[in-house]
């Protein structure tokens, strides 16, 4: 079965949208999430360039039936940003007509920002699980970067957006933040993910490291290094 999956870490500025300054200086991560034996796929965070995106998963023999947004930053689902307006899920609805699966308290946001109707938006909870032919992704809904940050699992592989980086973890001084949240998503919202498996972040902040497993993370990123609430905010609470 583990033949099945299709897993795609691509960056931005490198992989595709290679002649846009703004991306090459974001190192956004995209990722495409399938099987590949239906050839169908998410994309989890398409911006920059999504002609792009859509020509590798062309490429590969997959068609993208959806899309999965790690939350609602320009950076990651497309809109304005630092006087530049970026491409984004609004543009890759106007190729394919797929749902875009977000956690229900991002629906409004997401909105806001891409313009992308709320009828092309799906609202999530927290465990539910989004196939695509058999490949079960489950989304966790990890608070603290913004109101409805999420992470995906999806067999030994854990996507995590702006949570949580090889080493460091996602702002809390930006609208929506909250250090406190935080602490609890890194502690104990993800505490169901195994130290096996790999963590496949939003940014290439650690090159050339792309991805790590959860263990060495655990063991290595100073945001685990608090042993309590109090010591989390003292350290980095805004």
């Amino acid at each position: 079965m583990n033949d099945r999956l299709y897993f795609r870490q691509l960056l931005s500025g490198r992989d595709f949208a290679a002649d846009d300054f703004i991306a090459q200086q974001m190192v956004n991560f995209a990722y495409m999430i399938g099987d590949r034996e239906t050839g169908e796929i998410v994309v989890v965070d398409p911006a920059y360039n999504v002609d792009d995106l859509l020509a590798v998963a062309e490429a590969d023999g997959m068609t993208v039936t959806g899309v999965l947004g790690t939350h609602y930053h320009p950076d990651h689902v497309g809109g304005d940003m630092m006087g530049h307006t970026l491409v984004g899920i609004a543009d890759l609805l106007e190729r394919v007509d797929v749902p875009v699966h977000v956690q229900a308290p991002e629906v409004e946001l997401v909105t806001k920002v891409t313009g992308v109707g709320a009828d092309h938006l799906v609202g999530h909870a927290s465990g539910d699980v989004v196939s695509v032919g058999s490949i079960d992704i489950e989304l966790i809904h990890t608070p603290g970067h913004t109101p409805g940050s999420q992470c995906f699992l999806v067999r030994d592989h854990l996507v995590s957006g702006d949570t949580l980086f090889l080493d460091g973890c996602g702002r809390t001084d930006l609208p929506g933040g909250d250090a406190e949240e935080l602490y609890y998503s890194l502690t104990d919202r993800l505490a169901k993910v195994p130290d096996s498996a790999v963590l496949y972040p939003g940014h290439l902040y650690s090159p050339p490291e792309t991805a790590r497993s959860m263990g060495e993370t655990r063991a290595r990123n100073v945001v685990y290094k608090p042993s309590s609430v109090e010591q989390w905010l003292m350290m980095f609470g805004r």
